[in-house]
């Protein structure tokens, strides 16, 4: 009997040791960040904050070990980033794309080896694959109404856009062109593209300004807002409104020069927002029906902020210690990401 006794409580803490190790090991992940464009220190910011949200994790006890492959790649180049990441054996792999359907079969491949992937910033086709982030689209609409609004919805107005063809920048004029649709007395005299780049927001601007001397609003989107508004102030058109955005830089100027500016937030926290939401779903929790909407059908859009001057100095607390190439941003936190599963 002393045997038997013997033999079963050997089993019960060889059963004890293995349960322990198996939570242990379900509280231990490997998330790999891909990042195809290192182009602008706004997806600088988006990998360090994603990094953070992983240490976050391990102060509370869950294992998040973080592999960033960030580099400027053509579409095959990031497809080999998401390949290694499988052949690594990750848990999860986030990505920020730089096509919304080449991804198609990697994003198989992963889901193949029980690999979630996420993307952000981003949609992409894939049903393999989930998105959490902004709706691009929306982002645009939010500041083309207060520029509609702002101009008594009349006035003749200029668009600077980003890189053509980039999926988000179509999303984002598709959202301008739908809104300015609703006011008839809004007339767009011009839309050029300046590739996201603060020097050609410039020039674009200054060239704008000599062709269209009565403009008087303009829509430019994120870093080329800063150099389309240093061509303004050159100008000496105090007359303009124009959208803005969001780094330290130009808040201080902002705040210096007082202008006539509101800029919706793409949070460089988005990576950080899907690496917590892909915490929760690694450790079994289950999606809410209908969470999911987009295009595609698999995208959970997060809040877009508006900053403009009667929320301004809230941003301006935010970064107005910090380098000037720091974004505002936001994070859906675990405890936030948490609606968007069952209980």
């Amino acid at each position: 009997m002393m045997f038997r006794s013997a033999l079963a409580a050997g089993a019960a803490l060889a059963i004890g040791l293995m349960a322990s190790a198996s939570s242990k090991a379900a509280d231990s992940f490997t998330i790999g960040l891909s990042n195809g464009w290192v182009g602008s220190e706004w997806r600088t910011q988006m990998i360090d904050e994603a990094e953070a949200a992983a240490k976050a994790w391990n102060a509370k006890g869950v294992m998040v070990k973080t592999n960033a492959q960030s580099a400027t790649v053509d579409i095959p180049g990031q497809i080999a980033q998401l390949r290694n990441f499988i052949n690594q054996g990750v848990n999860a792999v986030l990505i920020n794309p730089n096509s919304p359907t080449a991804f198609d079969p990697v994003i198989g491949q992963a889901k193949a080896k029980g690999i979630l992937v996420i993307a952000t910033d981003q949609e992409v086709t894939s049903k393999d694959a989930l998105y959490v982030g902004i709706d691009q689209k929306a982002w645009a609409m939010k500041s083309a109404e207060w520029l509609a609004k702002t101009l008594n919805g009349k006035g003749n107005i200029v668009c600077i856009n980003g890189v053509a063809g980039h999926p988000a920048n179509q999303a984002r004029v598709a959202g301008y062109k739908e809104v300015f649709a609703k006011y008839p007395g809004i007339k767009i005299l011009n839309e050029v593209n300046a590739d996201w780049d603060e020097a050609k927001g410039q020039q674009a601007m200054q060239n704008l300004l000599a062709t269209y001397p009565n403009i008087n609003g303009v829509w430019v989107q994120d870093g080329m807002a800063a150099g389309a508004w240093r061509a303004i102030s050159e100008a000496k058109r105090t007359d303009i409104a124009a959208t803005g955005e969001i780094r330290a830089d130009f808040l201080k100027l902002w705040k210096e020069h007082h202008y006539n500016t509101a800029a919706s937030v793409n949070p460089p926290g988005v990576m950080a927002s899907a690496l917590n939401v892909a915490v929760l779903k690694l450790q079994g929790h289950e999606f809410k029906d209908g969470i999911f909407v987009g295009q595609f059908g698999n995208a959970i859009y997060i809040p877009i902020p508006l900053i403009d001057n009667s929320n301004f100095e809230q941003a301006y607390e935010q970064v107005k210690d910090k380098p000037g190439y720091i974004s505002v941003t936001t994070v859906v936190t675990p405890d936030q990401a948490k609606a968007y599963f069952k209980k």
